[in-house]
This record gives C-alpha cells, sequence and structure tokens, in this order.
C-alpha cells in the first residue's frame, strides 16, 4: 500500500531534536488536546523559517504544550527574547517544565492570560509573530500585531484551512467562520504579502513590506 503524501513529506523532513522529539512524543500520547500540536514538518517548518530570519523579537499567540515555541526559538539572536501567551494555565506550566531543558530558557517568556490583553503591554518590534490560538480571535489578534511587527517581518497562522471547512460552499462552524473571515481579511489588508501552504491544517505566512 503507498505511503500518504503527509507520511512521503515526514519521511524527507530532517529528524527533530532529541528535546523537540520527546516533547511532542509526550504531548500525542498524554494531552487530551494532542491533536492540536504542530507536529514533525510543521514544526521544523518554524525552526527553519526562524534561523532564517534570525528574530530577535518572537510573539507566539497560544503555547499549548510549548512545542512550537520551542522550534521558533531556534533561530533567536543570542540577546533575542519569545513571548508566548497561553490562556490554560495548566498548559503554561507543561509548556515551562519543556522550556527549562532547553538552553534557551532565559529566552523565553510564558506569559499567562487573554491575548488580547496582553499583547499591547508587549511593546516590541515583533520580526515574527506566530497565531494559533482561538480561531474567533484571529482578526483581532492580526489587528492588535501587524502594526507592531517590523517592516520586512513575518505573521505566522496556522489552522487556516480549519479542517478543510472553509471549502464548504455553506460554512457552519464559528470557528471556520472565523478563520474564512481571518482568511479573507488577509486578502484585503493593504502592505502585505502572502501565502497559504497546505502543510498540516493550512499555514498563512504574511510578511509585511518594507515600503
Amino acid at each position: 500500500m503507498p505511503i500518504t503524501p503527509d507520511e512521503y513529506a515526514e519521511l524527507h523532513t530532517s529528524p527533530l531534536s532529541p528535546l523537540l522529539r520527546n516533547v511532542l512524543n509526550h504531548t500525542l500520547q498524554n494531552h487530551p488536546k494532542h491533536h492540536m500540536v504542530s507536529g514533525h514538518v510543521q514544526g521544523q517548518l518554524l525552526q527553519i523559517i526562524s534561523l532564517m530570519l534570525q528574530p530577535k523579537y518572537v510573539l507566539e499567540i497560544g503555547t499549548f504544550t510549548g512545542f512550537s515555541a520551542l522550534c521558533l526559538a531556534e533561530g533567536l539572536k543570542q540577546d533575542g527574547r519569545l513571548y508566548t501567551i497561553e490562556v490554560r494555565e495548566e498548559d503554561a506550566i507543561l509548556a515551562q517544565s519543556h522550556f527549562n531543558l532547553s538552553p534557551k530558557v532565559h529566552q523565553m517568556h510564558v506569559c499567562l492570560g487573554e491575548a488580547a490583553h496582553i499583547i499591547p503591554t508587549l511593546p516590541y518590534p515583533w520580526d515574527l509573530v506566530f497565531i494559533d490560538a482561538d480561531k474567533t480571535g484571529y482578526c483581532d489578534y492580526l489587528d492588535l500585531v501587524l502594526p507592531q511587527v517590523r517592516p520586512g517581518g513575518i505573521i505566522l497562522a496556522d489552522n487556516v484551512l480549519f479542517h478543510g471547512e472553509v471549502l464548504e460552499q455553506e460554512i457552519k462552524g464559528k470557528n471556520a467562520k472565523a478563520i474564512a473571515a481571518f482568511n479573507e481579511k488577509v486578502r484585503q489588508t493593504p502592505g502585505i504579502d502572502f501565502t497559504l501552504l497546505t502543510v498540516r491544517d493550512g499555514l498563512m505566512i504574511i510578511r509585511k513590506n518594507s515600503k
């Protein structure tokens, strides 16, 4: 039986570091919402983007178990900082325990609470932003972070296909409707370039123009 495109992609993607592999496996085996973790291929994509950008300031909206934050931290400058926001205290504590095993732990900061309240308190020129939180908040998060992203900076948004529901002729679920609205908002926003990748559940890459 032939392998699937996803299996083929994973076969031809660099292996994860021992720490990332352990965090991913622990999440898949123990977390009741393990399907939310980025996974091997997307995790490596996040790492490669970070390594290419060499960001000084990274913002993640939606920490979960810390896997994606660890991927995004790979390219941090020596004096760089990563801030990740999580509304669920249990996940924030778990993520911090994973960060404690990383040599970059002192550069990584978990912020517990509502992203809409925390983002305005972080006055940094973001080089890289990853949005992977409540889907109904995506449009608001874009409005909040885009002015703070430096020219040439990157915003990534996860789950922009939302299990294929955004492709339906009549979109019914509130989360799917919110993601469809976000995707359309990106299309209508001036001053950015963007592309939607079909990796995993859809990843939108947005670059703020330097013009």
